[in-house]
């Protein structure tokens, strides 16, 4: 596009001065704008969502550290309005993305964002902006995770955390893949949330018939693989009542603690934990996979990967946004917005 876009010499963002999880860890700052490198994009952000790795990262818990004092957020989007240069860089000018944070510096909860072009990608005029703010991080780990459920042919999976967005995602994802699924929740409401939305299995972990529940239906639908959120006594409770061989993949830990794992799952029924990491994942993908995934999200993101909105918080109350949402995550995404429209 031809457009000039004016690039001011200062924006504002919000700032984490210390990994903590005290009051005043982080605050509203004007930071200058830097000059860009070739390859790099700067975007006008519009929105940023929350997700729990970010109230992970804000608290050092997660498994990534940038030098203090950083912006934190890990995707968002926006209107690319600067190009360092490069092919990848100059394509985008003008272009509405969906865009994560560097590896290192600073992240989405800003007026502007700098980042590489190939951590963008480009919006279609169907997708929102909100939408695209929240377009990384859920729809691509379900994409994978039923990937990998495909690939190592398992006949069907349980899930723990199913209420989330992510969980969610992945409940109707495995519906269009006809996939069965058992889907673990904490209390009543959302279980019926889940079955009005098409799960035919839904097992609440705090009734007193849990386990047995879990024991006969994993059995019966021969649910050899677990995806994790939780963590802690729950896994090794879902992981002891499923079948001989079973596995767990670990991608999350709400409960932020240690997975109990008694020996003799391993040794007399050949049952494995594995670990699942996005950051970790995504730069082991050929550029060709990646524009496949990407694409496919893409497709997906009005059906299987719509993604409620439950909050939209301007930047300058970041510390609401981020309380809100860690308070009910279940409730639908929090969006921190700049005010900003294209």
């Amino acid at each position: 596009m031809s457009k000039k876009w004016e690039i001011p010499k200062t924006y504002s963002a919000y700032e984490l001065k210390e990994y903590s999880e005290q009051p005043g860890r982080a605050k509203i700052v004007e930071k200058e704008t830097k000059p860009l490198k070739k390859g790099d994009v700067l975007i006008r952000m519009h929105s940023a969502s929350i997700n729990p790795s970010d109230l992970m990262f804000m608290r050092g818990l997660y498994g990534i550290k940038k030098k203090l004092p950083v912006v934190p957020g890990f995707e968002g989007s926006g209107v690319v309005v600067a190009s360092g240069g490069g092919w990848r860089a100059n394509s985008l000018l003008g272009k509405a993305v969906a865009c994560t944070a560097p590896g290192k510096g600073d992240g989405t909860y800003s007026e502007y964002m700098i980042t590489d072009g190939f951590s963008c990608i480009p919006l279609t005029k169907e997708t929102t902006l909100e939408q695209g703010a929240c377009l990384f991080v859920n729809p691509i780990t379900a994409l994978a995770m039923m990937e990998r459920i495909a690939k190592e042919k398992h006949k069907a999976f349980v899930q723990t955390a199913a209420a989330s967005a992510l969980g969610k995602m992945i409940l109707r994802l495995s519906i269009r893949n006809g996939i069965p699924g058992i889907h673990i929740v904490r209390r009543k409401e959302q279980a019926d949330l889940l079955k009005s939305l098409g799960a035919q299995h839904v097992l609440d972990s705090s009734s007193p018939n849990f386990e047995r529940e879990l024991r006969v239906l994993s059995g019966k639908l021969e649910a050899t693989i677990m995806l994790d959120a939780v963590a802690g006594e729950l896994t090794g409770k879902v992981l002891a009542a499923m079948p001989y061989g079973s596995k767990c993949v670990v991608y999350g830990a709400l409960s932020e603690e240690p997975i109990s794992y008694h020996a003799g799952m391993g040794i007399f029924q050949d049952k494995k934990i594995e670990g699942f990491w996005l950051s970790s994942w995504l730069p082991a993908q050929s550029p060709w996979r990646l524009w496949r995934i990407t694409s496919e999200v893409r497709s997906l993101l009005g059906q299987e990967f719509q993604t409620e909105i439950a909050s939209r918080i301007p930047l300058k109350e970041a510390d609401r946004a981020i309380k809100e949402y860690a308070e009910n995550m279940t409730r639908g995404k929090v969006l921190i917005q700049t005010g900003w429209n294209p």
